[in-house]
């Protein structure tokens, strides 16, 4: 029976889908033969098709606004102890001045992939045959593609992933075979039906969202937090249509599908890479799955007294 384990995008959340992930594959043992990954899903898909979670784990942990930003167009400041996001102008200006086509740029973090996702990796999990697939919007075809490690070389598979990644007009644009592509996130933020359509009879999808919505945001300030306040509310929609569709396909289809939520909200702007939260987001994930896991223990154990 073929399994797979899916992952949505949600930037700096994705440290609470790898603390889930870690309980799945180290404690609960469980082998997955298809992977997909949706922005910062599609970072981690590539380490846990091989099981090296304690590698993603440090390269989660450590990560920070230098680490993905050549050109930060974010201003942070610290307000009563809370982290307030602003425009940085001189650096948006910068990139105007320089006829780009996004507010910031994020050429590190496609470094930081080919530093962490390296040649010996891909071609193990190719010698594996292990089916890892990542998502991305193609703004050009206005299609959502899905690009499998079976299909390309590293150098592709590489800029895939960080296509999958670049949230724009925040994040870098990557044009690549005359098209330009963006976050995955936009057209596809849970690709649980693309897992179907693969053949997987088993999910665990990972959704870096709460399941009820918990948040009243505030008024924005600027253009700028207005526009992020925007896209978190269309993607926020696109989330729930994606998991509604996976559902009624996974049931239609006699597909065994386990949803892995965040509990509460981890923070109102997932673009904001800060170690200490993430370090504490991984652990939250690692034992909200430990928890749901041993509730569902029990609910079938008193089945069975039931029966």
């Amino acid at each position: 029976m073929k399994k797979a384990l899916v992952i949505s995008g949600g930037g700096s959340k994705g440290a609470f889908a790898g603390g889930v992930a870690e309980f799945l594959i180290n404690k609960k043992k469980k082998e997955y033969d298809l992977f997909l990954g949706t922005s910062t899903g599609s970072l981690m898909v590539s380490h846990l098709s091989l099981g090296q979670v304690r590698e993603l784990k440090e390269l989660y942990t450590n990560v920070n606004q230098h680490t993905v930003f050549s050109n930060s167009p974010f201003k942070i400041k610290h307000v009563k102890g809370e982290k307030v996001i602003s425009i940085r102008h001189s650096n948006t200006l910068w990139n105007f001045i320089k006829g780009r086509k996004t507010f910031g740029e994020s050429k590190n973090l496609k470094k930081l992939i080919k530093k962490n996702i390296t040649k010996g990796m891909f071609d193990e999990i190719r010698h594996k045959n292990k089916e890892v697939v990542v998502t991305v919007s193609n703004l050009t075809a206005n299609k959502i593609e899905y690009k499998s490690i079976l299909d390309w070389s590293y150098e592709d598979y590489c800029d895939w992933i960080w296509g999958s990644c670049n949230y724009v007009p925040f994040m870098s644009l990557l044009e690549k075979n005359s098209c330009q592509y963006a976050d995955g996130g936009f057209g596809c933020l849970v690709p649980i039906r693309e897992a179907i359509l693969r053949g997987a009879k088993e999910i665990d999808a990972i959704i870096l969202e709460t399941e009820m919505t918990q948040i009243n945001r505030l008024p924005a300030k600027n253009p700028f937090s207005l526009m992020l306040d925007v896209f978190d509310f269309m993607l926020g929609h696109v989330e729930k249509h994606n998991v509604t569709i996976g559902k009624l396909l996974a049931r239609n289809k006699d597909v065994k599908l386990n949803l892995y939520y965040t509990p509460t909200v981890l923070t109102t702007n997932s673009l904001v890479f800060d170690k200490k939260l993430m370090s504490k987001w991984w652990e939250q994930g690692f034992d909200y799955a430990k928890k749901k896991n041993e509730n569902k223990m029990n609910d079938f154990k008193t089945e069975l007294i039931d029966d």
